[in-house]
């Protein structure tokens, strides 16, 4: 590629200090603005609701006349905003060195084993022109033991070497910023959905990966996600898909981009050879997968009309995160179902799992959904010691929503339409059209899919589950001809847990108080979070003697706890009642599954 046919912002990142984490880029800028050009850094990334301050990171920033040389002052407007001299008659370079040691899906990192980016982190928005085309040039490490390193990225190449180093090429800022960039060594699956393809580049495992249980289970999820939007056509709204994987001794999470996601799990949770793999923790993985999967369609595409566009500057607040993730935490699970994943105790399972989990939490009782929504920013994104007591997560009570609206659809229409035909319908209403959705855009989509026969449904439904705190009763609709809904038969241990109504870790060998629950015995007691918990009723507690000593206890029974807090000595009498139970159901297959629910 020549230079003249370059854009007229250009990107040049190279890691230039892999033993001091940090990244050199190189902002080029053709026709800065002759009033004087403002330069900002995004405050948050798209995806992740939090304002992150990402200019805290940049160590240095200069500016430089392209031609001249000549050195340039920069006027410091903003923590995350610089402004140019007015009258430059020259191209500009903006020379910034970025601190990068942030291990997440939503950031940097660079260290001699990979490195990791995000161009929300490291490339500044030029104002004004951030709806012009831009290119990212990405060098190779100047270091001998990274002569293997590659370049893993779902950007369109313009010209790169075989290890993927050169120019990349991007429709505009939004584009370029929904593109995270991986460098290092991989482990590489590839595999076809609907004739797409698609690949998993894999760092950080040990041994090699079992490629052919990976490419049988994920071209099964695609395949089936891509049927789920477009039945008749079968088509993706990508060319191709890439799923950037960091396997890491723990830690676990994604972030959704319009052709790729960035994936983050714990090594035993992915099949390698020569090493037992953990079920349990590989479905969760798929899980994952299938949750970022399904955003390139419900968040990177469909998206609430306000993000249209983002402002990397402020908080975006919307009320439909409940529709955008709660939905899609209904359908990572039921489309591990739909593409025979997982059996149908097994998916009955993780929808229990996660109603017992909404209904253990308090908060579920003074935070609506669209609440929890709205203020994702500051509670969600920012949970403390009283989060469980205070917020409903729009994740777990949101995926409750969307069966409850699913069996309500379906009982309302005698089986003939269904949650699915909703999605599909906001689809070619607002995915394919690119059409943001209105915060109360949903109310049109129902009406003209079920008719007005189904709005006082809709609206008893709205009032009670997103704009109230109500519980979601699925009890009373899920059908009992196919799956029993029982309470819970809890074992003691479970029940004195549930009475206690607290959480804890592990800290230097004492067990620490993270939270403590409303209405619990501990909360009566006046334990707090950070209390030390050093013995109950004359018995040394420990996490290896919590179940135990736990289990020696009886219902009604007064319990003495001793604890520390601030290295002071405390003692308090707890009283166990088990009557502030929170229910708890167990769901059961009672018959083989219909083809309605399979579908």
């Amino acid at each position: 590629m020549n230079k003249s046919d370059l854009p007229a912002i250009q990107y040049t990142v190279w890691p230039a200090d892999l033993h001091g984490h940090r990244f050199k880029v190189k902002l080029r800028i053709a026709n800065p603005d002759p009033l004087g050009q403002i330069l900002q850094m995004a405050a948050w990334i798209p995806g992740s609701y939090l304002i992150r301050d990402f200019s805290k990171h940049i160590e240095t920033i200069e500016a430089f006349g392209a031609s001249s040389k000549k050195k340039l002052t920069l006027e410091r407007i903003d923590n995350n905003q610089w402004r140019l001299p007015a009258d430059i008659t020259e191209p500009v370079d903006i020379i910034t060195t970025v601190y990068a040691f942030d291990n997440s899906v939503r950031a940097a990192y660079l260290d001699t084993e990979r490195g990791f980016f995000n161009p929300t982190s490291l490339c500044l928005s030029v104002a004004g022109q951030e709806n012009i085309p831009c290119s990212l040039a990405i060098t190779s490490p100047d270091n001998a033991s990274t002569e293997h390193w590659a370049i893993q990225t779902g950007l369109r190449k313009a010209k790169t070497d075989e290890r993927g180093f050169g120019y990349y090429l991007a429709k505009n800022y939004d584009d370029l910023i929904d593109h995270p960039v991986a460098m290092g060594e991989f482990q590489l699956v590839h595999w076809n959905s609907n004739n797409v393809p698609h690949s998993l580049a894999i760092q950080g495992c040990l041994y090699p990966v079992d490629s052919a249980r990976l490419v049988n289970d994920l071209q099964a999820i695609c395949s089936c996600t891509i049927n789920l939007f477009e039945p008749k056509t079968k088509k993706a709204p990508f060319t191709n898909y890439l799923f950037l994987l960091n396997a890491v001794l723990n830690g676990y999470g994604g972030l959704e981009h319009q052709n790729s996601t960035a994936l983050l799990c714990r090594r035993d949770q992915i099949p390698q050879k020569h090493i037992p793999l953990d079920e349990t923790a590989y479905r969760e993985f798929l899980g994952l997968c299938s949750h970022e999967y399904f955003h390139a369609w419900l968040v990177k595409r469909i998206k609430p009309k306000v993000f249209q566009p983002y402002d990397l500057q402020n908080r975006n607040h919307t009320q439909l995160l409940w529709l955008f993730e709660g939905f899609t935490s209904y359908y990572d699970d039921l489309q591990l179902f739909r593409s025979k994943r997982i059996n149908p105790a097994q998916y009955l399972k993780l929808v229990a799992d996660n109603w017992n989990g909404v209904l253990r939490s308090p908060g579920r009782l003074k935070q609506s959904l669209a609440d929890s929504s709205f203020d994702a920013w500051t509670k969600y994104y920012q949970a403390d010691e009283n989060t469980p007591n205070a917020v409903v997560s729009y994740y777990g009570k949101g995926a409750l929503l969307a069966l409850g609206l699913d069996l309500q659809i379906r009982a309302f229409s005698k089986n003939k339409k269904s949650l699915d035909d909703l999605m599909r319908l906001i689809w070619q209403k607002h995915g394919v059209t690119l059409d943001g959705i209105a915060e109360h855009g949903l109310d049109d989509l129902i009406d003209r899919l079920l008719g007005s026969g189904f709005q006082k449904i809709w609206g008893d439904f709205k009032s009670r589950y997103v704009y109230g705190t109500e519980d979601i009763p699925l009890q009373k609709w899920i059908s009992s001809k196919v799956v029993s809904v029982n309470l819970k038969v809890q074992t003691k241990l479970e029940k004195i847990k549930l009475q206690l109504g607290l959480r804890h870790s592990e800290s230097n060998g004492w067990l620490k108080i993270t939270h403590v629950l409303d209405g619990g015995a501990a909360q009566e007691a006046g334990l707090a979070p950070g209390d030390l918990l050093a013995s109950i009723n004359g018995q040394r507690i420990t996490s290896n003697r919590w179940d135990k000593v736990l289990n020696s206890l009886t219902d009604h029974q007064n319990i003495s706890v001793c604890f520390y807090r601030d290295d002071l000595e405390h003692e308090r009498i707890m009283v166990l009642q088990p009557a502030q139970l929170p229910a708890q159901y167990d769901l059961v297959l009672s018959s083989t599954p219909t083809p309605s629910l399979t579908k």
